[in-house]
């Protein structure tokens, strides 16, 4: 039986997604002990053996998933997702199929149900990252894999391994998170690799199965792919496990997304902060508030997402320089929100002073450096224009009359004052409302 796309069920299931823009990600596990990124066991082939006792001291005594989810929100962020189980196969949550889970641990704690409660109690839109690899699991490939922790030791033989075992696994594991946590938001599913793609994971079964359970659920699509690549729904084939947004990692696409017609896609630019997902305590090497910020109005001015990664440490905590950072961006969105929500591509050229946004009728023009002379409105004709308001406090901009530019009658000038600096010195937005088309 072949597969049908469902556009209008699509276009109903993505849009809230499409109207948040703006997440957090959450990388947390045993591997925030050693503080060497969330891949630690992979890049220094530590056996289970040593890596298994980290879950003897995982007790992160500070962590409140409720004052997690108030600095997303706080942050301006509209949905969060929380690794319930990474490629260590360490869960956080209790799976009756494994015995290496937190609740297992001396905390004794279900994170993943404490995470879900928080962020709805928050406001928040939740949703969980499932590891589809596993290194821990006996059936999961060893030998010869390319990232598993015991790739090069031909002692770690895959003979007698099961992968039908292995997939049974993961499948029961998937069920669980979506029967016994409620309401869904959000599957990101990670990652597909040489041969294991697609129905290597018996990608339509497992499909079948989460809509069943979940059927509003938002799925990316690294069913299908990795970071890298963009799935079948981009290749205008969509397979029965098609993700619904494409998913480019530590780099936002230069040109936005589109599919093989041509037309828009739906995309999610996943970024850490500093130069790691998991808690690494050597690396202080963040980005600045200011520049995550521009980076956001990037990603929706090209009709995509951002989500922000935070790798809280081995106590539970947000390292303090995402503490700091969060309330930088939550001061920002504070008064310019209004041109991320629900907006996307503004259809002009990308302008010299910084970038469009648009929403309807609604224009706004991103300011991250002032111009010599009045601000030039390329691609919006005079007529058009409204009106021009600062969106921080909604104070009157006037269309410029100066002489200055009268060389160039046909375009528009915002009129930005005798003050060269600007009043937002990151990005100073203007809220140009336009006379509907006739």
């Amino acid at each position: 039986m072949s597969f049908t796309f469902d556009r209008e069920a699509y276009n109903r299931r993505m849009a809230w997604y499409t109207e948040a823009r703006f997440g957090m990600f959450l990388h947390w596990g045993v591997y925030s002990i050693p503080a060497r990124h969330e891949w630690v066991r992979s890049y220094e082939n530590i056996p289970t053996e040593a890596y298994e006792p980290l879950m003897n001291e995982f007790n992160p005594a500070h962590c409140d998933m409720r004052q997690w989810m108030e600095a997303a929100r706080d942050a301006g962020m509209k949905y969060v997702v929380l690794t319930a189980k990474h490629h260590d196969g360490f869960c956080l949550f209790d799976s009756a199929y494994t015995d290496f889970k937190s609740t297992n641990s001396p905390a004794k704690r279900d994170f993943v149900r404490e995470f879900l409660e928080a962020a709805r109690a928050c406001g928040l839109r939740a949703g969980l990252y499932f590891s589809l690899i596993d290194w821990r699991h006996p059936d999961y490939p060893h030998y010869g894999d390319r990232y598993h922790p015991m790739r090069d030791n031909p002692a770690e033989s895959n003979e007698n391994r099961n992968f039908d075992r292995y997939l049974e696994y993961l499948h029961n594991q998937v069920r669980e998170l979506c029967t016994n946590y409620g309401k869904l938001d959000l599957l990101w599913f990670d990652f597909s690799y040489d041969n294991l793609r697609g129905e290597a994971w018996k990608a339509t079964e497992l499909m079948k199965m989460v809509r069943s359970l979940q059927p509003d659920v938002i799925i990316d699509n690294r069913l299908e792919v990795s970071g890298e690549g963009f799935g079948s729904l981009a290749a205008c084939k969509p397979t029965p496990y098609h993700g619904d947004f494409v998913s480019p990692e530590q780099i936002i696409p230069p040109n936005g997304l589109q599919d093989a017609n041509g037309d828009p896609l739906i995309w999610e630019s996943c970024v850490t902060m500093n130069n790691h997902w998991g808690y690494c305590a050597t690396d202080h090497f963040y980005k600045p508030a200011s520049m995550l910020i521009k980076k956001l109005v990037e990603c929706v001015s090209k009709g995509g997402n951002l989500l922000l990664n935070v790798g809280p440490d081995a106590t539970g905590q947000f390292p303090k320089e995402s503490l700091a950072i969060l309330k930088e961006i939550g001061a920002w969105m504070h008064d310019n929100a209004k041109s991320i929500y629900g907006c996307g591509m503004s259809g002009l050229e990308k302008p010299d002073f910084g970038r469009f946004t648009r929403r309807g009728n609604t224009l706004y023009a991103h300011i991250f450096e002032n111009t010599i002379g009045p601000l030039p409105l390329f691609g919006v004709p005079k007529s058009q224009i409204a009106s021009i308001r600062r969106l921080a406090d909604g104070s009157e901009v006037q269309l410029s009359t100066s002489w200055v530019h009268s060389d160039y009658p046909d375009l528009a000038f915002a009129d930005l004052g005798e003050n060269p600096v600007l009043p937002d010195p990151i990005d100073t937005v203007l809220e140009i409302q336009l006379h509907p088309e006739q």
